[in-house]
């Protein structure tokens, strides 16, 4: 009998994994696809979780394109704020596709000792035991564990069956993604852009091999005419965009469309966590997503090392210490989900935020994990 049964094999599911398995621990790793697989997400990994990579000694296989901050534009007004130093040196965040991103880490996950790790299986359901979770149902097979993990994405359905589903968001916010490769002597900056407009947003993360992933998030009304127009007509706002994108070649075909915001009443429940965007997500507009994966994976591990034989109590701790991990990164996407509804304010911040360097660095500090949002010292691990 394994020790951990995890449902979801993407970057959550898979960094907890690799790091339960040089613990020591017996780990079952289950995927609904298989890798490489496209996925409609951003693909800007910030700061704070290329650490995570480097700490799994996975940070070179992964790759990806630097990028060293944020670049905002909302109509004329441009603003632009870098990643603080840490420690005296330069961080910055990696831009790569998630097809790789997601294969390098469950093929790690796969190769670990102790970690079994399968993908193509449907994971059913969860199994209780004298009232606690107590394994997961696999394809008409049952897994017995003494912990659960449910990874298995933004409308996690292990997260409904737990009865931990929150009330849904108040808005409905979308999403759209595809790639495209710059035509010769288009250079993408190193950093992220962000194009503001009226009820959306435009990003472009830099990828390798002169390769960008152009996303879109809006509100849902703002989808007129279909996904493709919408997506021609917010380029065809952007001068700047649209003139980067001359001669490119499109990669990929546009995914997306589905709610971007998910809750969950509760993180855990006896004998069973939820990790990664199955524990709830507020928005993408920030940017963090993946780097939370990682850093809460890693959270983690260091309370199931230290908790697992001793009951349930250890469930509750890491739940607060999830909560205060993210909690200022929570309350930064709060406040620009607000920006983003009112680009006539968010022009007026954004030129304050321009006159004022080390404060936007801060805020982008908050955003890429490596600051605390009411102290300007570096995020302390918890």
């Amino acid at each position: 009998m394994a020790d951990v049964v995890i449902a979801g094999g993407g970057i959550a599911g898979s960094s907890l994994a690799i790091m339960l398995g040089r613990a020591g621990l017996i780990v079952e790793l289950f995927e609904r696809e298989h890798f490489p697989r496209e996925k409609a997400c951003g693909e800007g990994l910030m700061p704070a979780g290329v650490a995570v990579l480097a700490r799994l000694g996975l940070a070179q296989a992964v790759g990806g394109a630097p990028f060293n901050g944020v670049r905002y534009y909302v109509g004329t007004l441009v603003a632009e704020g870098r990643f603080p130093r840490v420690a005296g040196r330069p961080v910055t965040g990696r831009g790569q596709r998630r097809r790789h991103l997601d294969q390098v880490l469950f093929a790690a996950a796969a190769a670990t000792p102790g970690v079994t790790a399968r993908t193509g299986v449907q994971v059913e359901a969860p199994l209780r035991r004298r009232g606690r979770v107590a394994g997961l149902l696999v394809e008409g097979e049952q897994r017995w564990a003494p912990l659960v993990v449910a990874a298995d994405g933004l409308h996690s359905s292990l997260r409904r069956q737990l009865g931990l589903d929150g009330p849904p968001a108040r808005r409905q916010r979308v999403g759209l993604r595809t790639h495209f490769r710059l035509a010769p002597g288009q250079i993408q900056p190193p950093r992220v852009e962000v194009f503001m407009s009226r009820g959306h947003e435009l990003y472009v993360t830099p990828l390798p091999g002169g390769e960008i992933l152009v996303a879109g998030l809006a509100d849902r009304e703002a989808i007129v005419g279909g996904a493709e127009a919408a997506l021609h007509s917010w380029l065809q706002q952007q001068p700047v965009l649209r003139a980067r994108l001359e001669g490119a070649e499109r990669l990929t075909a546009l995914r997306g469309m589905t709610p971007l915001a998910s809750r969950a009443r509760a993180a855990v429940a006896p004998g069973a966590i939820l990790l990664g965007d199955a524990a709830g997500f507020i928005d993408p507009i920030t940017g963090g997503g993946m780097a939370q994966a990682l850093l809460s994976a890693e959270l983690l591990a260091r309370h199931v090392t230290r908790g697992m034989g001793k009951g349930d109590v250890w469930l509750q701790a890491y739940a607060r210490d999830q909560y205060t991990l993210l909690n200022d990164y929570r309350l930064l996407t709060h406040l620009v989900l607000g920006l983003a509804s009112h680009p006539f304010v968010a022009r007026h911040i954004l030129r304050l935020l321009g006159a004022a360097p080390s404060l936007f660095s801060h805020l982008i500090g908050v955003s890429g994990g490596v600051r605390r949002l009411f102290s300007p010292t570096m995020r302390p691990p918890i």
